[in-house]
């Protein structure tokens, strides 16, 4: 049974990394549950900010949609890419770990961060969405007069 739960939930992850590479925010919201546990690691005073929008915590699909939509505008489409390094999957629970490049529309300045998605699926739906991402590269990017120092 549990390797049946690993293979369906590899299956979700795969495709909600597709829906998100195709961009379409109402797409990837449909692979999450009405109620979702969505959390960011970022410091909670930092959640909401004018020029960070999308990170905050969500609950459900609509709020899914949202951050892809608030996520979209708030950077250059044509300068981004996310590379995939492992995706971890044990029953329920799955781990996708990469690195995101993105350039910050406001500014126009880039940033590569690393991040790990922890995600659970359950009836074929995330219900749990958990992002560790190198927020520091973010902010900066975001930042008025800061620069950002690519990864290795």
């Amino acid at each position: 049974m549990s390797d049946d739960r690993t293979a369906a939930t590899r299956s979700v992850v795969l495709e909600l990394l597709r829906r998100i590479g195709e961009g379409d925010p109402q797409a990837v919201a449909a692979l999450y549950a009405d109620d979702c546990d969505w959390r960011l690691d970022w410091p909670e005073e930092e959640h909401g900010r004018a020029e960070t929008p999308w990170i905050r915590h969500r609950s459900g699909r609509a709020d899914a949609a949202a951050h892809y939509r608030e996520l979209a505008a708030h950077h250059v489409p044509e300068q981004a890419a996310t590379t995939v390094g492992q995706i971890l999957a044990d029953g329920e629970d799955a781990v996708v770990m990469g690195v995101v490049r993105q350039t910050a529309a406001p500014t126009g300045r880039s940033y590569t961060a690393r991040f790990a998605l922890h995600l659970t699926v359950r009836d074929g739906l995330v219900v749990r969405h958990h992002v560790y991402e190198d927020s520091l590269a973010v902010a900066r990017a975001f930042a008025p007069g800061t620069e950002t120092a690519p990864l290795p």
